[in-house]
């Protein structure tokens, strides 16, 4: 597995909270120690550095089912990876790394809060 763990985890954690709150009703909180950021109460995106020591510097994101988050394990395990804790269809997007790509990143961020979004907000148009 490729080491991911930033020098910089606040930079990395300030770009992701920058990329999280410019969405639509998106608010943080901190859920079981994490930042981790909401849509009309439902979880859509969570900042871990080196979680339980695991080394890591990711950012938790919701995919479409299981299948959709295995392939994105299997085609990047560099990039993505299961999140201790989370149920399948989430993945961790390694970020924090001189070569993090952060408009990949907060595309990713964009389509978890889609995942999570009430309908409201998507027919309102989105983001």
């Amino acid at each position: 597995m490729a080491e991911s763990l930033s020098n910089d985890p606040d930079s990395a954690l300030g770009q992701v909270r920058a990329l999280a709150l410019e969405l639509p009703e998106a608010e943080e909180r901190a859920s079981h120690g994490q930042p981790t950021f909401f849509v009309a109460g439902k979880m859509f995106a969570q900042f871990r550095h080196d979680h339980h020591g695991d080394g890591r510097t990711i950012v938790a994101v919701k995919t479409a089912d299981a299948d959709e988050a295995r392939m994105l394990i299997e085609a990047a395990p560099g990039s993505y990876s299961r999140v201790a804790y989370f149920r399948a269809e989430w993945v961790g997007l390694a970020i924090g790394g001189s070569d993090t790509d952060w408009a990949h990143v907060g595309d990713r961020i964009a389509r978890s809060w889609e995942l999570a979004a009430p309908r409201r907000l998507l027919e309102a148009g989105g983001r």
